[in-house]
């Protein structure tokens, strides 16, 4: 199970990079579901590659994208098709998260 080139999660000394819990959280939760039978890795794979292709076509060439952002897109789609939740519940549940105090632990 692995992402390479332009698919490649932030790395550091061999180690993925999260700049905040929620990317190592949903990075998580996408391995981890892959590995209990949800979905096959290349299912995902394809999920982030559209997400990427997506992105390219709508900004200019070379303009660099949070990778993040385009990971968590594409783990809510996938989530989505194979419905596991629909997309409107996981619009509510981040909007609950995002709305509580700073500093509370989403």
């Amino acid at each position: 199970m692995e992402l390479e080139g332009r698919l490649a999660p932030p790395m550091a000394n061999g180690e993925v990079v999260f700049e905040a819990p929620w990317q190592g959280r949903v990075f998580g939760m996408a391995r981890l579901l892959c590995e209990q039978g949800l979905y096959e890795w290349d299912e995902f794979r394809a999920a982030l590659i559209e997400q990427v292709d997506g992105w390219d076509r709508a900004h200019e060439s070379g303009e660099a994208y949070e990778y993040f952002d385009l990971f968590l897109a594409a783990f809510t789609g996938l989530l989505a098709r194979k419905q596991v939740c629909d997309a409107s519940e996981i619009v509510t549940r981040t909007e609950a998260f995002a709305a509580r105090p700073h500093g509370h632990d989403h």
